[in-house]
C-alpha cells in the first residue's frame, strides 16, 4: 500500500477556489470554469488508485484540470486548445511558488513537448501582461500566477476584496483582448 493517501473529502474546501481561479483565468467563463473543476474532482476520484504521491495533492489536481481545460478547447475546435499556456519563470527570482505547469509531467501527452510554441505563447502572455496598468498587472500576477490568497494580497496592497476582484476581472478581460489580437 502506498505511503501517500489522497483525502477527497477535503478537496472542495481546500482546493475548489484555487482550481476555479486557475480555470477561470484560462476559459473566462464562470460556468465553464465551475464545470471543469467539477470534472477535475470526478476524474481525480476515478484515478485516485493511480496516485503515487510523487506530487502534492493540489499539484496532482492541477495537472488533471490542465488537461480538462485543453480538452475543453479541443472540443470546441479552438486554436487555444492546441497550445498549453506556460510562462517561463526565472528560478533565481525572489518569487517562489508551486509553478505547477513546470513541475507536473503530462502523462497523457501523445506528442512531444511543443517547446517553441509554448515559448512563443509565454512571450505573448508576458507582453500582454506588461501592457496592463501597473497595479492590475501586479494584482493579476499575485493572484493568478503566484496563487496568493485574497487576504494576503489585500493586506499587502491596502485594498479591499471587491477592488481586488474588479482589478483581476479587468486584467483578464484586457489579457483576453490582447491575446486574441496577438496570438489567436
Amino acid at each position: 500500500m502506498a505511503a501517500y493517501k489522497l483525502n477527497p473529502d477535503s478537496w472542495v474546501d481546500l482546493y475548489a477556489d484555487y482550481l476555479f481561479n486557475y480555470a477561470i483565468a484560462r476559459v473566462s467563463d464562470a460556468e465553464i470554469a465551475k464545470d471543469l473543476v467539477q470534472e477535475t474532482f470526478f476524474a481525480g476520484l476515478n484515478s485516485a488508485k493511480n496516485y503515487k504521491g510523487d506530487a502534492a495533492e493540489r499539484t496532482w489536481l492541477i495537472a488533471i484540470l490542465k488537461r480538462k481545460v485543453i480538452d475543453h478547447y479541443r472540443k470546441i475546435n479552438s486554436n487555444k486548445g492546441k497550445a498549453e499556456v506556460r510562462i517561463n519563470y526565472n528560478a533565481s527570482s525572489e518569487s517562489e511558488g508551486d509553478w505547477l505547469e513546470e513541475q507536473v509531467a503530462d502523462p497523457f501527452s501523445k506528442d512531444g513537448d511543443n517547446t517553441i510554441e509554448n515559448e512563443e505563447l509565454g512571450l505573448a502572455i508576458e507582453e500582454c501582461i506588461s501592457k496592463l496598468p501597473k497595479k492590475q498587472s501586479l494584482v493579476f500576477k499575485m493572484k493568478t500566477i503566484q496563487g496568493m490568497s485574497t487576504e494576503d494580497i489585500c493586506n499587502e496592497l491596502g485594498i479591499n476584496p471587491s477592488n481586488l476582484w474588479v482589478m483581476i476581472h479587468r486584467a483578464r478581460t484586457s489579457l483576453m483582448g490582447c491575446m486574441n489580437q496577438t496570438w489567436f
